[in-house]
């Protein structure tokens, strides 16, 4: 059967960058469930946007659907006949709904029961006639997280749609979009190329695009970007600071890229880089220049949309509107100054945090007793600066820079504490609190920042569930996965050994008087929270069923659990492991509660039974060394050598033997090696 292409493309009026990477990842989910819905397969999908354009290429569609056998289920066979055995208006309803006689109608068996049922051919249809149904539907349904009306149309969309092109083998699907209909005609580049183009297909399509000065494909666009951007920095006499996030938005800003130098003037790195690169950063979307010790340039890269003739004519214009940015941050900075960050926390009084959490100086003195309480457990010798950058570390949320640069929040806050003649690890411990600032990002490299960031988080999290602000499946205002992870994070980073359950309980304590909620309960639901988190983020790197059984048999230290998945993801090649998981789940199985009486010897009525009790004695004293010192392979390898006498005692013995006396004994012989073996994991979890 022949294969075809379908081509589809959507042109607007410029589309917000954020907007069009989930749009095009929707049209691709989009497209594989409508064909896949009308039994059409299909080969390579891509999808290609500039801000006036999305695009979508499907390869090797068959030109015809293929035929089928389908069957319609109706109604139940109680309610399809009567007592009699005649055809109730259910059954003469569904007959005439599918277009057959009541005599054609089957009785089938399903897990609920018998039902009516009819099995027709449908003769497949041609594919050009599908797409015309499907495609108004995919444009239709593509997710924005704002769409609008335009002009009388009573349709949506991100911008106002200004042409749409829609090929099958080169062939126009014919359809209408609000007053559009679609066709083959595209359009180039609003400025360069203001003109319109046939399009026989996506290479042709590619070919012509750039032919009018647009660059369709985005990863060839970030390719040029990323290739200028280094080309202009270095002709400036320095080094572009890298910036993918930067990158991948300025990519859906322009059609054509060209990369332009701009300068500012060297006074105003005097204020913080940070606050300067984070002005030309989000104000402008500009890229910064360093020096080979990444101290910043004064000067810039910004992304045109056009070729110019006077580059100049650009450059002033971009110069002119960053002064103004720049000039305010100066302001800002100089200002701040006047104020001492120990008068700053004391304005924290009147911010509010969270009506029912209270003030930020509320949340400061219940995280820094939290943070504190983690500096006597695992680093005594920095309580003190532990104590001191806790109490700064909000400070500058009240500061000027902040309110206009909240990106800048702990950054800020550490200039001033040196400013102010701070100790340097104290001012280091005020940024790095608020790391990590997204999953897989930067930690905290010092204790001190550790434990602050660790107590902070963990306060809103604890504050949130105390007052029933639990993250939903759709919503996580305060987001609580993001802290969670970040929590998890640190401490494996760490090696941090501390009891979770016992964290937890502290924050909740002293979040007593704000808690809404049970303690007992808040405390379970933060426990099983972070659990979810925990199974989710080490899934990435072990198998789903040792991070199941190592988390359920315990959890709490969490480098202790950590451990114990790896040792167990390593012993599943170990040649005894699977025989010796069939053993131990047939062992849970029987014990079920368990029985943990004393074992007696002397009720021993098989040779079995003593050598697999001589056996668990001989390995259980090794097994305790070694999970006391955190050799959780080693314990796993010892508890190996109970295989074969566990399998020779199953063949030998029965378990529930009709004296009482006996079986307990044997159950209680059984729990003592399920017990044993539960120390590392629950093996009832392993596929």
């Amino acid at each position: 059967m022949s294969t075809k292409e379908l081509f589809l493309e959507i042109g607007t009026e410029e589309i917000p960058a954020g907007f069009i990477p989930r749009a095009l990842a929707e049209m691709e989910t989009m497209i594989v469930r409508e064909l896949a819905a009308v039994r059409l397969t299909f080969g390579e999908i891509k999808t290609v946007a500039t801000p006036r354009r999305l695009a979508l290429v499907v390869k090797d569609i068959p030109a015809v659907q293929p035929d089928a056998e389908i069957t319609a289920t109706g109604p139940s066979r109680k309610a399809a006949y009567d007592a009699e055995g005649n055809p109730t208006r259910a059954a003469e309803g569904f007959a005439r709904g599918q277009g057959v006689d009541v005599s054609a109608l089957q009785i089938i068996s399903t897990d609920k029961g018998e039902y009516l049922a009819v099995t027709k051919q449908e003769t497949g249809r041609p594919t050009h006639e599908l797409l015309a149904e499907i495609l108004p539907r995919l444009v239709s349904n593509i997710p924005f997280k704002k769409s609008m009306r335009w002009g009388d149309q009573d349709v949506r969309f991100a911008r106002p749609i200004h042409w749409i092109v829609a090929l099958f083998d080169g062939i126009v699907v014919p359809f209408s979009f609000g007053n559009i209909e679609s066709g083959t005609i595209s359009r180039g580049h609003r400025f360069m190329a203001n003109t319109t183009f046939p399009v026989r297909d996506f290479a042709h399509y590619l070919e012509e695009c750039e032919r009018h000065f647009v660059i369709a494909d985005p990863e060839r666009r970030k390719e040029i970007i990323r290739r200028e951007t280094h080309r202009v920095a270095i002709a400036a006499g320095g080094h572009l600071l890298p910036d993918e996030e930067l990158l991948d938005q300025v990519v859906y800003l322009v059609e054509y890229p060209s990369a332009v130098h701009g300068t500012f003037s060297a006074e105003f790195l005097k204020v913080p880089k940070e606050v300067l690169i984070t002005s030309m950063r989000n104000n402008q979307r500009y890229f910064s220049i360093v020096d080979t010790d990444g101290n910043l340039l004064p000067g810039f890269i910004t992304i045109n949309n056009t070729l110019t003739d006077d580059p100049s004519v650009v450059v002033k214009g971009n110069e002119r509107v960053l002064r103004a940015r720049l000039s305010d941050a100066r302001f800002f900075f100089d200002e701040d100054q006047k104020v001492k960050l120990d008068e700053r926390v004391e304005s924290l009084k009147k911010v509010v945090y969270q009506q029912k959490l209270g003030t930020s100086f509320e949340k400061m003195e219940r995280f820094r007793a939290l943070a504190v309480g983690l500096a006597e457990q695992l680093n005594p010798t920095v309580k003190t600066q532990t104590v001191r950058a806790a109490t700064l570390c909000k400070a500058d949320l009240v500061s000027a820079m902040v309110g206009e640069f909240p990106e800048v929040q702990g950054i800020m806050g550490r200039e001033y504490a040196l400013l102010e003649g701070e100790n340097r690890d104290i001012a280091n411990a005020i940024a790095e609190h608020y790391l990590p600032i997204q999953a897989g990002g930067e930690l905290p490299a010092s204790d001190i920042g550790a434990f602050i960031s660790i107590a902070d988080k963990l306060d809103t999290i604890c504050g949130c569930f105390g007052v029933g602000l639990i993250p939903t499946g759709a919503a996580d205002p305060y987001a609580l996965r993001r802290a969670t992870i970040g929590i998890i994070s640190i401490i494996l980073d760490k090696g941090y050994r501390l009891s979770l359950q016992a964290l937890i309980d502290q924050s909740l304590q002293l979040l007593t008087p704000k808690l809404t909620r049970p303690r007992e309960q808040v405390s379970a639901d933060v426990l099983e929270f972070f659990r979810g988190r925990f199974v989710n983020l080490l899934a990435n790197d072990y198998a789903t069923d040792a991070v199941d059984a190592a988390v359920s048999a315990q959890f709490g230290d969490l480098v202790n659990v950590k451990a114990r998945i790896a040792a167990l993801a390593e012993f599943k090649s170990h040649p005894d492991f699977e025989p010796l998981t069939g053993a131990f789940k047939r062992v849970g199985n029987i014990i079920k509660d368990g029985n943990d009486a004393q074992i007696n010897p002397a009720l021993f009525q098989d040779p079995a039974e003593s050598c697999l009790y001589e056996a668990f004695l001989s390995a259980k004293d090794t097994v305790e060394i070694r999970v006391t010192s955190g050799e959780w392979l080693d314990a796993l390898t010892e508890i190996a050598t109970l295989r074969g006498p566990v399998d020779t005692f199953f063949e030998k013995v029965m378990v529930m033997a009709e004296d009482s006396k006996v079986r307990e004994n044997r159950l209680a012989l059984l729990t003592g090696i399920a017990r044993m073996f539960g120390r590392i994991a629950d093996f009832s979890k392993i596929a």
